[in-house]
C-alpha cells in the first residue's frame, strides 16, 4: 500500500473521456502511465494534474495581477490532494524567432558571455597585439621611468582619421584655455578663425602640457594634473610625444593596443550578446545572414530581350511606366528593348538595376527637332531589396526573396557579433568558435581549460566554468552530444527541443518539484535511450517527483511505479485497468502487459517485397552535415531511414529530398539543401508528406472539417426532401456562417461568460444546448439524425450508418482503419494528441483516390501511438504499398523497422560524426553490418 502522506491523490478526475476515476500516485517516484492512443493518459497528466499546479500557482497572484494573465479554468475534477509546483515539459517546439539558438535556451550562452566579459584578453584587430590598459598612477609611474629628463608634450585625442574643416572644434579649444593643438603630427598655435580642408581626413590633438620631467613632487603633482586633464578631453585615451625623437606612445584607462592606439570599451556581457545592439553585427543586426540580390536570378536568360521577358520581375512588355522608363533609358545608350540582354551596353545595365537620376536631350535628324528626356529610375535591384525591407505583407516579401540569396553577413562572417567582441579570446578561442563546437568537443575542451588558465582568470572564471561544464554535461546526457550552440532553436525536432528544456530543468537543480513529461524517448534512438531515463532518475533521486506519459518499453521497465489507462481508446477508455511496479503490470491481463511479455507482437513478414524494379536516385547531398551522400530508393516498397539522433536524416529526407519532389511535382518553393542531381522523378505521380503539426488550432476545427467529410455530409443534408422544400444550401449546416447555426453561441456550442479576477467559465449554450445549430437547421433529418447527432456520433457508429453513401464512407471508413474509431466527427482538433493528428492527416491523404505511383514520406509515424496502435497504423501502409506505392518512414521504433523491405541507415554519430550512407539493405542485411548502432538493436528483435 502506498503512505498516504506521500501521495498525489486525485479524486472524481472527469477531464475529456476519464470515467469519474480516483488514483493514487507516488511522490518523489519516476512515474508512468501508458496506455492505447486516446485513452486517457494527457487528459489525466496535462489536463487534470497540470491545468490544477498552474490553476493553483496563478491563484496565489494579487486580484490585480490576475486580470492581465487572463483566467484558467478549472479542470473537471473533485479534488487533488499532495500537489507539488508543476512543471510541464511539452513536445511544443521552442521559440521560432532567428535570434533563439540552442545555448539562448539552455543558458550556457549567458554564462559563456559572463566569461568572457571578466576573463577573457583583448587582441587589437589591427596588429593582434595584446591589448593592455592602465590606471592614472601607473601611467604616472611608466611617464616618469621612460621619460626622466626628456621634454614631452601631453596630448588629448580629440579626433581619429576623420574628414572635417572642424572650425568650431578649434574654437571650442580655445575658449577651454588650450593655447596649441596636433594637427596630422605636426603642433600648432591656435589662431582665430583656424580651420582645415573639409575634405580631406585628419587626426587632432589638444596639447594639454609641454613639460621636462623630473623626479620631484612638485613635477608629479602637475604631471598628475596633465593627465587627469588629457583623459577627461580623450576619451579615456592619452598620448606622450617625446620632443626629440618625436615619437609618440599611447596610454589607456581602458583595453588599448600599444602600436596604434586604438582601444575598446570594457567589456560588458552585452558586447558579447548577438541581441543587444551593443553588440550585434550592425551590418546583419546580429542575424548573422542578409539577404543580397542574386543577378542571375533577374536575368537567367540573357539571349531573351526585355520585351520577350529577359528581365524576371518585371515580365513581358506592358503598357506601363517602368517601360516607358526602360525605353528612355534605351534612347540614352543607343539600344532598343527588343535587344537581347547580353547586347546592351554595361552602363546600361548598371542604371537598370541600381538606378540613376538624368537629364538629356535627343534631337531628331529627320525632323530638326529636339526632344528633352528625363530618367529617375529607382534600379531594379534596389525596388527588390526595398520590397523586401519594407513590405509590411508576406507574399511581396516572398516574391522579393525569389530573386536574392540568403548569405553569411559578409562583415561578421556569420559570427553575428561586432568586430570587437571577436578579438576577446580564452585559451586562444573567440566565443563564436566556441559556440560552433559539437557539444561534446566543448565539453572536453572545458574540461582541459583550467591547465590553460593563468591564477587571476581561474579565480575570476571558476564558478563560471563550473556552471558551463554541469549544463554542457547535462545536455550530453540527453543525448544531445551533436548539437552545437549556435544552432537555431527553430530547426531542432520537437523531441530535440523537449529534450534541451529537461537538460534546463536539470541544470536548475530544483527540489520538490513535480515534472510531468510527455513522450521524451520522440526522436531519440535507442542507444540513446538509457542516458535519457538516467536523466529522469537523476531528478528524481535529488527530491523531485516525475510522472512521464511514454509507450517506450525501456522506460516502462525502469519505471517506479505503472500507471495503465484504458482498456480501449476514446469514450471506450479512461479507466485505471492496472496500476503497480513494472513487474506487477507484467502480470496483469492488459494489452500493453502483453506485448511487454512477447504474448502479443508484430510478426515479421515471412519476405519482403521486391519493389517494382525502379528506382529513385538522389547524388551527391551535401545540406548541413551530410558528407556527399547518395542513396538509391527502390520503388514499391516500404523503406525505413535510420541513424541516431541528428546523423542527418532530417536533412537528407525533409530538407533535400522532398523539397526536390515538391517543386517538380506541384510547384513548391521551399529550397531544397545542397544536391548533385536526382533521377527516376518520371516514376513516380506525386508527393505527399506527412508530418505533426496539428491539424487546427481552434475548437471550430474538427476531423469531419479536416478530412472534408463534412462538406459531403451537408451536402447529403441538403438533398433530403424537406430541405429541398425549405430551400436550403449547403451553408444552412455549417456552424461557421450565419444561417443555420445558433447565433447565441456562434455555433461553438458553448458560452464563454468572462468573471472579472476569476477564469472565464464555459456554459453549455441554453438556446442550442451544445447542439451548435438553430431549431429549424436540426428539423432536417437523415435517417432519423439531425446535423448536430451526426457531429456527436463516434466514426466507428458513422461507418455503418453511411455505408451507402461511397464519397462518405470511404473518408470515415479510412479514419477508423488507422485506428481512430473512437473520436467524434466534431471532437475539437485542440483535444488531440498529436499521434492522432498526424493519423487524421494520413486518414486524409488515404481517402483520396491514389494512382498507385504515390511517394509518402512520413517522419516518425509512431510518434504518441501505443504498441497496439503501431500494428493498426503497419496494417494500412502495407495495404498502401500492396497497391503498389513507395512509403519512405524517418523512424527509431523497432517494430517499424524490422517490418521494413528495404533500410537506408545514416550515421554513425550525430553532428559532425555523421552524415554518411551507413548501411543499406533488407533489415537481414542491415542486421550484419558491424558499424550500424541500429544493426545492434535490430539483431536482437530479428530473432
Amino acid at each position: 500500500m502506498l503512505d498516504k502522506d506521500n501521495t498525489i491523490e486525485v479524486l472524481g478526475a472527469r477531464v475529456h473521456n476519464l470515467k469519474n476515476i480516483d488514483i493514487s500516485i507516488p511522490r518523489e517516484k519516476l512515474v508512468v502511465i501508458t496506455g492505447l492512443s486516446g485513452s486517457g493518459k494527457s487528459s489525466l497528466a496535462f489536463d487534470t494534474i497540470y491545468a490544477e499546479g498552474q490553476r493553483r500557482y496563478v491563484e496565489t497572484f494579487s486580484a490585480y495581477a490576475r486580470q492581465f494573465l487572463g483566467g484558467l479554468e478549472r479542470p473537471d475534477v473533485d479534488k487533488i490532494d499532495g500537489l507539488s509546483p508543476v512543471i510541464a515539459i511539452e513536445q511544443k517546439t521552442t521559440s521560432k524567432s532567428p535570434r533563439s539558438t540552442v545555448g539562448t535556451i539552455t543558458e550556457i550562452y549567458d554564462f559563456l558571455r559572463l566569461l568572457y566579459a571578466r576573463g577573457a584578453d583583448a587582441y587589437s584587430y589591427n596588429t593582434g597585439e595584446k591589448m593592455v590598459s592602465y590606471s592614472d598612477e601607473q601611467i604616472k609611474d611608466l611617464i616618469i621611468q621612460d621619460y626622466n629628463g626628456k621634454r614631452i608634450n601631453i596630448l588629448a585625442p580629440v579626433i581619429k582619421a576623420r574628414k572635417g574643416h572642424y572650425a568650431e572644434l578649434f574654437q571650442q579649444i580655445t575658449k577651454q584655455g588650450f593655447l596649441k593643438v596636433r594637427v596630422n603630427g605636426e603642433v600648432q598655435d591656435l589662431t582665430a578663425g583656424m580651420k582645415l580642408d573639409r575634405y580631406k581626413t585628419h587626426d587632432i590633438e589638444i596639447v594639454v602640457d609641454r613639460m621636462v620631467i623630473e623626479d620631484n613632487p612638485d613635477n608629479q603633482k602637475r604631471l598628475a594634473e596633465s593627465i587627469n586633464t588629457a583623459m577627461h578631453h580623450g576619451e579615456n585615451v592619452l598620448m606622450i610625444l617625446d620632443q626629440d625623437s618625436n615619437e609618440v606612445r599611447y596610454f589607456s584607462r581602458n583595453l588599448m593596443c600599444p602600436s596604434t592606439g586604438i582601444s575598446y570599451q570594457n567589456p560588458e556581457p552585452n558586447l558579447f550578446s548577438f541581441n543587444s545592439p551593443k553588440g550585434a553585427c550592425p551590418h546583419c543586426n546580429g542575424l548573422g545572414t542578409v539577404h543580397e540580390i542574386n543577378v542571375k536570378k533577374i536575368i537567367p536568360n540573357p539571349k531573351l530581350s526585355i520585351k520577350s521577358g529577359g528581365l524576371a520581375p518585371l515580365g513581358e512588355y506592358k503598357s506601363s511606366w517602368i517601360f516607358k522608363q526602360l525605353e528612355t533609358i534605351g534612347e540614352k545608350f543607343g539600344f532598343k528593348i527588343t535587344d537581347p540582354i547580353e547586347k546592351i551596353p554595361e552602363e546600361a545595365m548598371t542604371m537598370i538595376l541600381h538606378g540613376g537620376k538624368d537629364k538629356f536631350t535627343v534631337s531628331s535628324k529627320d525632323l530638326g527637332v529636339t526632344r528633352d528626356y528625363k530618367i529617375d529610375f529607382e534600379g531594379i535591384s534596389n525596388f527588390i531589396k526595398n520590397q523586401y525591407d519594407e513590405s509590411a505583407t508576406t507574399s511581396i516579401k516572398r516574391w522579393a526573396k525569389d530573386f536574392m540569396d540568403e548569405i553569411p553577413c559578409p562583415v561578421c562572417e556569420g559570427s553575428r557579433l561586432k568586430k570587437e567582441a571577436l578579438f576577446f579570446r580564452v585559451n586562444e578561442k573567440n566565443i563564436t568558435e566556441l559556440c560552433d563546437m559539437d557539444i561534446s568537443d566543448l565539453t572536453a575542451w572545458f574540461h582541459d581549460l583550467n591547465s590553460h588558465l593563468t591564477d587571476k582568470q581561474l579565480l575570476i572564471a571558476s564558478e563560471v566554468v563550473k556552471e558551463i561544464k554541469d549544463r554542457l554535461n547535462f545536455l550530453m546526457n540527453v543525448g544531445l552530444n551533436y548539437l552545437a550552440l549556435s544552432r537555431s532553436s527553430k530547426s531542432l525536432s520537437g523531441g530535440e527541443a523537449q529534450r534541451i528544456r529537461l537538460a534546463t530543468q536539470i541544470g536548475s537543480q530544483l527540489v520538490g518539484v513535480l515534472y510531468i513529461l510527455d513522450e521524451p524517448s520522440i526522436g531519440l534512438h535507442q542507444r540513446d535511450n538509457e542516458k535519457l531515463i538516467h536523466s529522469l532518475e537523476q531528478l528524481r533521486d535529488i527530491g523531485n517527483s516525475v510522472i512521464v506519459v511514454e509507450h517506450d518499453k525501456d522506460m516502462i521497465e525502469t519505471a517506479d511505479y505503472v500507471i495503465d489507462i484504458g482498456p480501449k481508446a476514446g469514450k471506450y477508455g479512461g479507466e485505471i485497468i492496472s496500476i503497480g511496479t513494472p513487474a506487477e503490470t507484467l502480470k496483469s491481463d492488459t494489452i500493453t502487459a502483453q506485448y511487454l511479455n512477447g504474448k502479443m507482437k508484430l510478426e515479421i513478414p515471412k519476405e519482403r517485397r521486391k519493389g517494382n524494379g525502379k528506382f529513385l536516385k538522389l547524388t551527391g547531398a551535401t545540406g548541413n552535415n551530410l558528407k556527399n551522400v547518395s542513396i538509391e530508393i527502390p520503388l514499391g516498397q516500404l523503406i525505413c531511414v535510420t541513424g541516431v539522433s541528428g546523423s542527418g536524416k532530417s536533412t537528407l529526407i525533409n530538407e533535400t529530398l522532398y523539397p526536390i519532389l515538391n517543386a517538380y511535382y506541384f510547384n513548391g518553393v521551399k529550397k531544397p539543401q545542397p544536391y548533385k542531381k536526382i533521377e527516376g522523378l518520371e516514376h513516380i505521380d506525386k508527393v505527399i508528406d506527412i508530418d505533426q503539426s496539428p491539424i487546427g488550432r481552434t475548437p471550430r476545427s474538427n476531423p469531419a472539417t479536416y478530412t472534408e467529410v463534412f462538406t459531403e455530409i451537408r451536402n447529403l443534408f441538403t438533398m433530403t426532401s424537406e430541405s429541398m422544400i425549405r430551400g436550403y444550401k449547403a451553408g444552412r449546416f455549417s456552424f461557421n456562417v450565419k444561417g443555420g447555426r445558433c447565433e447565441t453561441c456562434e455555433g461553438s456550442g458553448v458560452r464563454t461568460i468572462e468573471m472579472n479576477f476569476l477564469p472565464d467559465v464555459y456554459v453549455e449554450c441554453e438556446t442550442c444546448q451544445g447542439k451548435r445549430f438553430n431549431r429549424e437547421t436540426l428539423e432536417i433529418r437523415y435517417k432519423g439524425k439531425s446535423i448536430s447527432d451526426v457531429l456527436d456520433m463516434t466514426v466507428d457508429e458513422a461507418v455503418p450508418f453511411f455505408e451507402n453513401i461511397p464519397k462518405i464512407y470511404r473518408k470515415v471508413k479510412t479514419i477508423q482503419d488507422v485506428g481512430l474509431g473512437y473520436i467524434t466527427l466534431g471532437q475539437q482538433s485542440t483535444t488531440l494528441s498529436g499521434g492522432e493528428a498526424q493519423r487524421i492527416k494520413l486518414a486524409g491523404e488515404l481517402s483520396k483516390k491514389d494512382t498507385g505511383n504515390t511517394f509518402y514520406i512520413l517522419d516518425e509515424p509512431t510518434t504518441g501511438l501505443h504498441f497496439e496502435d503501431i500494428r493498426v497504423l503497419m496494417d494500412v501502409i502495407n495495404k498502401l504499398v500492396d497497391k503498389g506505392n513507395t512509403i519512405l518512414v524517418i523512424e527509431h521504433n523497432m517494430d517499424v523497422i524490422k517490418l521494413a523491405d528495404y533500410i537506408i541507415d545514416i550515421g554513425p554519430e550525430g553532428g559532425k560524426g555523421g552524415g554518411q550512407l551507413i548501411a543499406k539493405g533488407t533489415p537481414e542485411e542491415v542486421a550484419k553490418n558491424k558499424k550500424s548502432y541500429t544493426a545492434k538493436f535490430l539483431k536482437k528483435e530479428l530473432i
